[in-house]
């Protein structure tokens, strides 16, 4: 499917298995997520461009190579939190931001509480995080937030999706690459992913 990189390994199965386990504490549900969203920022970047530049080894003098590119994060509040670490650590050169969206099901539309990104996004390779891609529509009001900012090329990083949600941003949004670890089965009256996870930011924070 184009533009859509679903990533797959035995050890993610694995993790991915411990983290849909319902009886997983909120401290193993964290520990999971943050080791996934550590593959995942080393996936989404593997085409980042490099520099070439100058250093001495113990050994001797040689060249090397460090990224040249700009590139921001976006988090999506406040499931997106659990994965945070992972990229900050996995991307020491990289810009954080935070944007805070959520559908509302009764109203039966988006509604934004909190847009914060750092001062200069404009151009900037962009990863929107956001563990969970189910209808689409959180991703679909962040990205059209986000490219109002002028920002470059952006990747939608999310642990699990629904193919709905996926047709949905890449209709609207055909520039834009998903990278997911699972498309799942489908969606429930609710729009929860099943067999999915739950709802991620409870898990987390033990707010079930």
């Amino acid at each position: 499917m184009k533009n859509v990189h679903v990533i797959s390994h035995p050890i993610i199965e694995h993790k991915l298995a411990h983290l849909r386990n319902k009886d997983a504490t909120p401290h193993e549900f964290r520990q999971i997520f943050n080791e996934l969203g550590s593959i995942l920022a080393y996936e989404a970047t593997r085409d980042l461009k490099l520099t070439r530049t100058p250093v001495v080894t113990p050994m001797q003098k040689t060249t090397a190579y460090k990224v040249q590119e700009q590139i921001t994060v976006a988090a999506v509040l406040r499931a997106a939190e659990g994965m945070l670490p992972a990229f900050m650590s996995m991307l020491p050169f990289a810009q954080f931001g935070h944007i805070g969206i959520y559908r509302d099901k009764g109203m039966n539309q988006t509604v934004e509480y909190y847009f914060k990104l750092p001062k200069r996004v404009d151009g900037h390779r962009l990863l929107l995080i956001d563990p969970l891609l189910a209808t689409g529509d959180t991703c679909l009001a962040a990205l059209d937030r986000l490219k109002q900012y002028k920002v470059g090329p952006i990747k939608v990083v999310t642990i699990l999706s629904a193919q709905v949600g996926i047709d949905k941003v890449l209709n609207a949004h055909p520039d834009v690459e998903i990278f997911t670890l699972s498309i799942e089965k489908g969606l429930d009256e609710r729009g929860y992913l099943l067999p999915g996870l739950g709802d991620a930011g409870d898990r987390l924070f033990g707010t079930v």
